[in-house]
């Protein structure tokens, strides 16, 4: 069950469904504070740089439907600490290093 559902149906011409749309893209683009019209109320959120995708395409005799779903989380993301150690590369041997380790035929 949610903490917080929020839903509005409304019937839209295709011009308004596609303002809406490029509206909330927009307001991702500039930022983590979004707001989304729905009717005549504002819903206010936050999006963190990173979201889920998904996509669904349901054609059902006539009626075809897109879900566009995005989600994320709302903790802040956790840190991580690399507690590897990395050894320093080791150079390849030079010229001068191979001929000082050569035996000298006499």
């Amino acid at each position: 069950m949610s903490d917080v559902e929020v839903k509005r149906k409304e019937s839209l011409s295709r011009q308004e469904a596609a303002e809406w749309m490029v509206g909330l893209a927009e307001a991702m683009t500039r930022g983590g504070n979004v707001e989304v019209h729905l009717g005549t109320s504002t819903l206010k959120m936050h999006v963190p740089d990173q979201v889920r995708c998904e996509v669904e395409v349901e054609v059902d005799g006539d009626e075809v439907e897109l879900e566009i779903e995005l989600k994320w989380s709302t903790e802040a993301p956790k840190s991580t600490v690399d507690d590897t150690v990395t050894e320093p590369a080791k150079s390849a041997p030079t010229k001068a290093s191979k001929r000082a380790g050569r035996k000298v035929r006499s």
